[in-house]
């Protein structure tokens, strides 16, 4: 890596986003749960509206789920030394991407789309 990377910083801001995603995911914990069909006490347009408040919830919950997992992964190669270098091409990730996503894997070239 031609820039020298402040493991202590980006560790504290990896941890910071990790500490981020779990308090999200408590907090919103109760709109993941099961919507009771009972059509006593609800609505037929309130059951829809609130099944589709839980599929977005759950959802989101999955892509956190996708986001906690990079952060593991980046706080991994910075353990071991690799954080800052392409998983794909083994090249130097740019120093301003990093700062962007500080858990992104890859550089921009390798990068998809």
């Amino acid at each position: 890596m031609t820039k020298k990377i402040d493991k202590k910083a980006v560790r504290k801001c990896l941890l910071a986003l990790r500490a981020e995603l779990t308090e999200t995911r408590r907090q919103s914990a109760d709109s993941r749960r099961p919507v009771t069909l009972d059509q006593t006490s609800v609505g037929r347009v309130s059951r829809i509206d609130a099944l589709q408040v839980q599929a977005m919830a759950i959802e989101a919950e999955r892509r956190r789920a996708i986001e906690e997992k990079r952060i593991e992964r980046a706080l991994e190669r910075l353990d071991a030394g690799a954080y800052g270098e392409c998983v794909t091409c083994g090249e130097d990730i740019a120093p301003a991407r990093l700062e962007l996503d500080p858990a992104v894997a890859v550089c921009i070239d390798c990068a998809p789309g």
